[in-house]
């Protein structure tokens, strides 16, 4: 462990993350790093336990959630989605991407179950953010980095999604994050179950996740860390939440773009439920009794790339020339040291990252308190994923 452990001291202390965990897991071998503090007090140590925002590695758990109930057959792929969304059945389209939100005409067709996993709803974060159809996410859908309290109830939301135009028909372009949102309030509709309640009994139950959830309970608050942003200012850290802060209780909204709060070894089994269900790891992951939680062909679905190249191309500030599957990114191509054609999984703008590699049955895991300060994952998440591409 003294290479990850040296690793993760190198990136952590005065001016950095306060503290870290990493995991990275292969068959039976299991390595597991804590090291700094939960806290720029230095009060509580980490532990391999301790308890992350995750962000935006919300969205694969999400995904597989839709999926279940695609094997159940309570909705298909090619549904459209307005079924069960009706203030979504028949949106509007803004005539270009750069026309004025009032500019809009008829979406040409429904959107569908797949346009929402896909990410390809029209709906969603552009490349360019100066777009006038932009603003309306931050203003109307609260769309940005996690902010569980500030965030209406789903059907409060959903009709405030009724006014905001698609950027782009549906089917023709890539964006990120809302589509993932709204496949959470998709998946309440059609299970007849809140979103929270639906994920504890399908997934984390099943799986031991019992530190995975949209809240920390009081029990568990002298394991959650603090959340922080680097001042530019001063060079230091700046709070953005504190244990007893937006995620010490319930919220409106349970955000399925990037509401979780979780662990390393909770996020490292449901990797391990997708290795094993996808035909990898033979029974590792599974739920109770190795019962299989979700198909080969939709495990399949979720990691394959279903972006084409023009897609790819237009969503680059986020997936940096990476494909996009159900819910997480598709590695394409080896383009750097770290990437493996087919790793599937995403990261986390709380500055954290999950991923697995069906051809390998690898999983990897980084969670750490200090937010990303763009799209792109920064020096100590590309050293971690080249120690554990050569691990």
């Amino acid at each position: 462990m003294s290479d990850l452990r040296d690793l993760l001291e190198k990136h952590t202390g005065p001016g950095a993350a306060p503290g870290a965990v990493a995991l990275v897991a292969r068959g039976d071998r299991v390595e597991v790093v804590a090291v700094g503090d939960a806290d720029v007090a230095g009060a509580t140590p980490m532990v391999r336990d301790s308890i992350f925002r995750i962000a935006s590695m919300t969205k694969p758990i999400v995904a597989a959630a839709a999926m279940m109930l695609v094997d159940d057959g309570r909705m298909a792929l090619d549904d459209p989605v307005g079924t069960w969304l009706p203030e979504w059945a028949a949106p509007k389209v803004l005539r270009t991407p750069a026309s004025p939100v009032e500019d809009v005409v008829p979406a040409a067709r429904a959107v569908t179950v797949e346009d929402l996993l896909t990410f390809r709803a029209g709906i969603g974060f552009p490349d360019d953010f100066s777009l006038p159809g932009v603003a309306p996410l931050f203003d109307e859908l609260k769309q940005g980095p996690p902010q569980p309290q500030s965030v209406p109830a789903p059907d409060e939301w959903m009709a405030a999604l009724s006014r905001v135009p698609l950027l782009h028909q549906p089917g023709e372009a890539w964006l990120y994050n809302t589509c993932s949102d709204i496949l959470g309030v998709l998946i309440a509709r059609v299970s007849g179950r809140s979103l929270p309640e639906f994920l504890a009994e399908r997934l984390f139950e099943p799986l031991g996740m019992t530190d995975t959830g949209f809240a920390v309970p009081a029990d568990k608050a002298d394991r959650f860390t603090g959340c922080y942003r680097a001042d530019p200012e001063d060079g230091g850290l700046r709070l953005l939440d504190a244990p007893d802060g937006q995620w010490s209780r319930p919220p409106a909204f349970p955000s399925g773009a990037g509401g979780l709060v979780s662990t390393a070894d909770d996020w490292c089994a449901f990797a391990r439920m997708l290795l094993a269900d996808g035909s990898v790891e033979g029974s590792a992951g599974r739920g109770a009794g190795g019962r299989r939680l979700l198909s080969v062909d939709s495990v399949r679905r979720m990691t394959t790339d279903h972006l084409t190249q023009a897609q790819r191309d237009g969503g680059r500030l986020f997936l940096g020339g990476q494909g996009w599957g159900y819910g997480g990114s598709v590695d394409v191509a080896a383009v750097d040291s770290w990437n493996a054609p087919g790793r599937y999984g995403w990261v986390g703008g709380t500055g954290t990252a999950g991923h697995l590699t069906p051809s390998t049955g690898a999983v990897t895991v980084l969670l750490t308190q200090l937010a990303m300060t763009g799209p792109v994952a920064g020096p100590f998440t590309q050293e971690f994923w080249r120690y554990a591409a050569d691990a």
